[in-house]
């Protein structure tokens, strides 16, 4: 995988923007800890950006009217704002301000995101293959990591939804539905270029 992605890198088309990998993936699925070891192993600028970082407020994706997984989906993150003010930039090789989410205060920060064009951009998070997003992508990885691992994980992981039980509730109500259409709807692991898998 890393000598097609870099064979990649040195041929592509433009050499006058960043090189973009989506690191794609569900829940648990392994996506952060891929994408530091990746950053170990590439020998060149890299940077990883983690798409639960620029999420939008709670009020923007709670409490909606909307289904508890549509919300996740479609609206935990402002998919028109991204499209623009990132991933079209990163094409056009142009400064860039990105939203942070600061959790603590429900907030959202303007932060500088500082790259060259040779930089190799290493971007983590779920749905990146949506039909939004999906073009913009040089090299895409899926990690297919088994459900019961997933499962064990984010159950373990995410103690802040409330007991074991509570946890599970939250997760088929909204993150494993969310997961279960992006499958179905945008067919990530088909369309990745190369599939990670535990």
């Amino acid at each position: 995988m890393m000598e097609t992605l870099l064979t990649r890198y040195h041929e592509r088309c433009s050499q006058h923007r960043p090189f973009i990998v989506g690191i794609d993936g569900l829940g648990g699925a392994g996506k952060s800890t891929f994408a530091e070891a990746l950053k170990r192993e590439i020998k060149y600028g890299t940077s990883i950006l983690h798409l639960d970082d620029h999420i939008v407020g709670k009020s923007h994706r709670y409490g909606t009217g909307n289904e508890e997984w549509y919300e996740y989906y479609a609206l935990q993150w402002d998919i028109a704002s991204l499209t623009s003010d990132l991933f079209q930039k990163l094409h056009h090789n142009v400064d860039i301000l990105l939203p942070f989410y600061d959790s603590s205060t429900d907030t959202i920060v303007q932060k500088k995101f500082h790259y060259t064009k040779d930089t190799i951009i290493l971007i983590e998070g779920v749905f990146l293959q949506r039909k939004e997003w999906r073009d913009f992508f040089d090299y895409v990885i899926f990690i297919d990591c088994p459900p019961e691992t997933r499962v064990k994980r984010v159950i373990g992981r995410d103690v802040y939804l409330g007991d074991v039980q509570e946890r599970i509730a939250k997760y088929e109500r909204r993150y494993w539905k969310a997961e279960d259409y992006y499958l179905l709807h945008d067919h990530p692991i088909g369309r990745a270029d190369y599939i990670f898998r535990e």
